[in-house]
């Protein structure tokens, strides 16, 4: 079933069709073919902007989660036994403080719409009856229609894409490994989520965002490699107003 042959649907992805291809036209004199890559960038920073009170927020959230942290291993001292009690204690505690442990969720959840509609509208051929002249535009020759497995996979091979595709990747590491090392999670004593392996699958979720890159088209993986560049100086800038505890 197609979600955008439905008329309000279509009529959202047509919108923002004519905004992107708007702000593309305006910044072509500049750009040239990369305009369309350009605006992406453009609507990046506009969403990232219009978050950065849910980036506060969430600032705000992982200070008051690191001073929990004795309040926590103690619950898990009196109620490892009983996992209902501890659960219900656990949740009482971050209500208490006005938190939750999901407050990290939030912006991932308020952008998937973005990325969704970004996906959506360099995939088609067509929006809403006409031709997308969004394919049109690439960056630095590499179309930004095309996904990096798809041009391995079904070809033609294009150098250009593997080019862009590789230093939008290795941006995405190289941030995902200086988030990692930085902002490493204050470990609980005796908490699940503290375990050996716990850790490490926290520590390879950094990564997700790269791996997720290579499967979406170029314009999409753009806007992924754009905020996570922004999210990491921002994360550094709030940590620095927002201290954790020692």
């Amino acid at each position: 079933m197609d979600l955008f042959s439905f008329p309000p649907l279509a009529a959202l992805l047509d919108a923002a069709y004519g905004a992107l291809a708007g702000l593309a036209a305006f910044l072509e004199p500049a750009a040239g073919a990369s305009a369309a890559a350009l605006a992406v960038v453009v609507v990046t920073l506009v969403v990232r902007a219009v978050l950065i009170p849910v980036g506060i927020s969430q600032a705000r959230a992982e200070q008051i989660r690191a001073r929990l942290a004795p309040k926590l291993r103690a619950l898990q001292q009196r109620y490892g036994t009983s996992p209902e009690r501890l659960q219900r204690e656990t949740m009482k505690l971050y209500q208490d403080e006005n938190t939750s442990p999901f407050a990290g969720c939030l912006p991932v959840l308020l952008q998937a719409p973005v990325v969704g509609i970004l996906y959506t509208l360099f995939l088609r051929t067509e929006i809403a009856g006409h031709p997308n002249d969004l394919l049109a535009h690439d960056l630095f020759g590499a179309p930004l229609g095309t996904s990096l497995v798809h041009m391995l996979a079904a070809g033609p091979f294009s150098l250009p894409t593997l080019t862009v595709f590789g230093v939008l990747v290795l941006v995405m590491v190289v941030v995902a490994e200086i988030t990692r090392r930085v902002f490493r999670p204050t470990p609980v004593e005796d908490s699940p989520l503290s375990s050996p392996g716990m850790l490490r699958a926290m520590s390879a979720l950094h990564y997700l965002t790269a791996v997720f890159a290579v499967f979406v088209p170029l314009a999409a993986a753009l806007y992924l490699t754009v905020t996570v560049v922004w999210t990491l100086a921002q994360r550094v800038v709030l940590r620095r107003r927002f201290p954790l505890p020692a």
